[in-house]
């Protein structure tokens, strides 16, 4: 009962805001009831971690949620915000996709980063490159080298608010949060591999590291909740955002990313298609502080529904922490026939 109230309340605050499309809906309303029975289940499956869900049908705007005006931390989620905010600087104008950023020691962010590791072999990409890698494989430094390039994180959350996307907001870059959340000091170029980064949280001691992690799933910063992760892509996806070119540009990169397998994409029925962007935090000392994965599933048929799954301060393993979302993406694919 609890998710079927739930499910009247988010469907009204829909109804009721401008932001959500406003449009007489030609596809089946959403099962309820079977939502509602997968919700208790993920919910229980997660145990005492935060599980937060929600599902948006795109024609008529029909929201299902748990905890969906709940805060959770985005880790990579953030990228494709990111990579919109970039877009918008080439819709401008003040910004091209073909312009050449030249990394050096001060642009170097933690793993996951390949560039990071490839340097200084390699110095020069392009934006385009920078937001295929970003977006597309989650590459730190190439996300903080674009987010330095247009203004910062400030500017990233200024274009999002200016978006009417209040919940959702970006503040550091990755060289600055990665090691805040992990208990080190900050983060220095010598650590840009990963072999090199682990032995240097191995160094620092369990009590620090536990009690970082503690203050980062309580932080406000770099996070967003279930709702505003569905509106920032149920705008992107109806070319709110951005021009129609650079739409097509972001959801193709989103769409061909590989990453997060065992996520949403292994829920997906025949036929369907995923435009997404993961999230994973570092599981230290036996917890993980995020596995997130949000996207785009246009059906066989083409129903198009955005759907976003955030799993904080999990003690499970990373097989059951994806299985919850893929069933997230099974359970949706039931409810939506």
């Amino acid at each position: 009962m609890r998710h079927l109230l739930l499910l009247a309340a988010v469907v009204l605050v829909g109804a009721c805001d401008p932001g959500m499309p406003q449009t007489v809906s030609t596809t089946p309303a959403l099962d309820a009831g079977r939502l509602d029975a997968m919700g208790e289940d993920l919910s229980a499956r997660a145990g005492e971690a935060r599980l937060g869900v929600a599902l948006m049908n795109l024609e008529s705007g029909e929201l299902w949620a748990i905890r969906g005006s709940e805060r959770f931390p985005m880790q990579s989620v953030f990228k494709a915000p990111l990579g919109a905010a970039v877009l918008a600087e080439v819709d401008a104008g003040r910004l091209t996709l073909d312009e050449t950023l030249t990394l050096d020691d001060e642009n170097l962010s933690p793993p996951y980063s390949p560039v990071a590791a490839a340097y200084p072999g390699r110095r020069d990409y392009t934006v385009d490159e920078l937001l295929t890698l970003a977006v597309g494989t989650s590459d730190n430094t190439a996300a903080d080298l674009l987010m330095r390039r247009i203004g910062g994180p400030g500017a990233v959350t200024a274009w999002l608010r200016s978006q009417d996307l209040s919940d959702m907001r970006v503040d550091r870059y990755e060289r600055q949060m990665q090691p805040e959340i992990a208990g080190l000091e900050s983060f220095r170029p010598a650590l840009k591999t990963e072999a090199a980064y682990s032995a240097a949280l191995a160094e620092t001691p369990p009590e620090v590291r536990r009690a970082a992690t503690a203050r980062y799933l309580q932080d406000p910063r770099d996070t967003t909740t279930p709702r505003d992760a569905l509106l920032f892509l149920s705008k992107l996806a109806r070319g709110e955002l951005l021009s129609d070119a650079s739409t097509a540009r972001l959801l193709k990169v989103m769409e061909e990313s590989r990453s997060g397998p065992n996520r949403l994409a292994a829920g997906l029925p025949d036929g369907a298609r995923l435009a997404h962007k993961t999230g994973t935090a570092r599981t230290d000392l036996g917890l993980n502080p995020a596995t997130n994965d949000i996207g785009l599933i246009t059906l066989a048929d083409g129903r198009q529904y955005a759907v976003a799954v955030f799993l904080s301060g999990s003690t499970l393993p990373e097989a059951e922490r994806e299985a919850i979302i893929a069933d997230v993406a099974r359970a949706v694919s039931a409810a939506v026939r």
